[in-house]
């Protein structure tokens, strides 16, 4: 099984303006909320791909309600502790000749409610997968990456990591399965701007050096690498298409490249399908179904 957690979950509320006006007001074109937040992409996208997961995290208010709701409609899994105060945060994605967010905070996690989700984990066994994608609220404390982890060790889950800065530096002693940075988050880590796919992979060699077994790099319209745990080497370029959306594309890889080692066991077809998935849903308004991601595979890797 595959367990997604995602600490900071939202609703995403995705408007489209033919132009956004500071200061003046705006009509949208278009506008719909959905479930959102990295690891729940992951589990949607997986779900789309016909792949069964379990998507954890934290719920709150009307709009943690909501969040539930949506996923359950769609066939997705969950498994949230309910808070009893505050609300699941809102993000808006604004999207005119530019694209604009404006993330919520999210409400406050208590002890309490962080211990039940450490006793859900508990369960977790030899075989699975946990994916540990996005920030962390301000009330957790910033090693809570590496304390998740490390109630998994000697039970040979594996593990994935999609996060920034420290909190994804952090665990690569512990050996993750898969890291997913962005070329921009991968240089950011190494002081440095990586402009090409050599130099991702010339950074990317230093994170498995420091732990890491997999490491995929997604790098929007220069493609995407992965070192694999075998010391292979695998390139991409951008598969053709109009980006219309930003937002999930990264979590669609990760989701993508899991459900092609699932299916596979083979490292090449899993990079194939990440980079499938994570384009097919850079092309689509929202998160890609199993037939998008299917079309953009069979076009770009004949």
């Amino acid at each position: 099984m595959i367990y997604t957690v995602t600490f900071n979950p939202a609703l995403d509320y995705i408007v489209r303006v033919r132009q956004l006006n500071i200061g003046e007001i705006n009509r949208a074109e278009y506008g719909e909320i959905m479930a959102g937040g990295k690891g729940v992409n992951v589990s949607l996208v997986l779900n789309n791909l016909g792949h069964e997961s379990t998507a954890l995290g934290f719920a709150a208010g009307f709009t943690g309600e909501k969040l539930i709701e949506d996923l359950k409609k769609k066939g997705c899994q969950c498994d949230f502790i309910l808070l009893n105060q505050g609300m699941t945060r809102i993000n808006v994605k604004i999207k005119g000749q530019e694209e604009t967010e404006i993330n919520g905070e999210g409400p406050e996690i208590t002890p309490t409610a962080l211990r039940s989700l450490m006793m859900r984990l508990e369960h977790l066994k030899e075989g699975d997968i946990l994916v540990l994608s996005g920030s962390i609220p301000g009330t957790l404390p910033e090693d809570m990456y590496e304390r998740v982890i490390l109630r998994q060790q000697g039970k040979k889950v594996k593990i994935v990591v999609d996060a920034t800065k420290n909190l994804l530096k952090d665990t690569l002693k512990y050996h993750p399965f898969l890291v997913k940075p962005n070329h921009h988050e991968l240089g950011e880590l190494f002081g440095v701007e990586i402009s090409n796919r050599e130099e991702a992979i010339f950074y990317a060699e230093k994170l498995q050096q420091m732990g890491a077994e997999n490491v995929l790099v997604s790098m929007a319209g220069e493609g995407a690498v992965l070192l694999d745990v075998c010391g292979e080497r695998h390139m991409s370029p951008a598969p053709t298409g109009q980006p219309v959306n930003s937002v999930g594309a990264g979590d669609s890889m990760v989701a993508g490249f899991l459900a092609g080692y699932m299916e596979t066991g083979d490292y090449e077809q899993a990079f194939r399908m990440g980079v499938a998935a994570g384009s097919a849903s850079a092309f689509s308004e929202y998160l890609a179904t199993r037939e998008e991601i299917l079309e953009v595979l069979s076009r770009t890797f004949k």
